[in-house]
């Protein structure tokens, strides 16, 4: 029984270690070294400075085995530690990681695995896996408005391409090559240009360009931004509830704690009381 407390004790301790704001800190501090000692490959550097920096690449890269390793070692249930989305992606860029860059036919692989390194940035901020996560739910009605915005495309795209064709056969010659028109158009890309230089021929197609702007860069872009907006708030809303309702169970626990301690110590009083009194008789 001693020995199951101390071991829980232990991993109790480890675990406020793992979520403590120094841990988090110094792994935070070593990603963001690590995208540095990235970023300083891609220079000519003197032979010396190019030791260090592999030295210190494999440092770090033996930081983050013990890192997840240890994050594994404290995991509540470790059957299921793969199956959070973030610890199977830390998993995969450390594991990949510790491919051998000397490898001719792995080097490719183990250096995007080490610019992946950088990612895990997101997988240990909490704000940034917030952020990242209510993007993801909100892809899947975002795609009904890309659909939408296809269609308009599309549909101005044939229309430009009936049309501008004879003026400017590179600009309007068929619907691909219109689509990518519009595209510098929808992305104020010297779209002035395109529009004065169909305006020599139909003076009134100026309608054309401000109808298709005011929906794709107005319309479309305002609603994506509604719908991200909405989803980042029921996800924030989702995550208080769920905040709250681990502080109830806490304050529940803490007051059955309490409950039973009084009644521990209010047995005990009782136990006293009847010796007392056999006593003074």
């Amino acid at each position: 029984m001693s020995y199951s407390t101390d071991a829980s004790s232990v991993l109790g301790s480890l675990r406020r270690i793992e979520s403590s704001k120094l841990f988090q800190t110094s792994v935070i501090a070593i990603i963001i070294l690590s995208a540095l000692a990235i970023g300083a490959k891609t220079y000519d550097l003197p032979e010396v400075v190019e030791q260090s920096i592999l030295f210190l690449d494999g440092a770090i890269t033996v930081f983050f085995l013990l890192e997840i390793i240890f994050r594994f070692a404290v995991y509540p249930d470790k059957k299921r530690f793969l199956l959070d989305g973030w610890n199977l992606f830390d998993t995969i860029v450390v594991v990949g990681s510790l491919i051998p860059l000397d490898n001719s036919e792995a080097v490719l692989l183990g250096r995007l695995l080490r610019v992946f390194r950088v990612l895990r940035l997101v997988s240990v901020v909490p704000e940034l896996r917030f952020l990242i996560n209510s993007l993801l739910k909100a892809i899947p009605r975002m795609g009904y408005i890309a659909l939408l915005m296809f269609i308009i495309f599309y549909i101005y795209a044939a229309m430009g391409s009936l049309f501008f064709a004879p003026i400017n056969e590179d600009l309007w010659g068929d619907v691909a090559v219109s689509l990518l028109t519009l595209f510098r158009v929808a992305t104020f890309e010297d779209w002035t240009d395109v529009m004065y230089e169909t305006m020599s021929e139909y003076p009134l197609s100026w309608l054309y360009y401000i109808t298709f702007i005011f929906l794709t860069a107005f319309v479309f872009l305002n609603m994506m931004i509604g719908v991200i907006l909405e989803v980042m708030s029921a996800e924030q809303n989702s995550r208080e509830a769920e905040q709250a309702h681990r502080e109830r169970d806490d304050m529940a626990r803490k007051l059955d704690e309490v409950q039973q301690q009084l009644q521990a110590l209010t047995e005990m009083v009782n136990h006293r009381l009847p010796v007392r009194d056999s006593e003074n008789r």
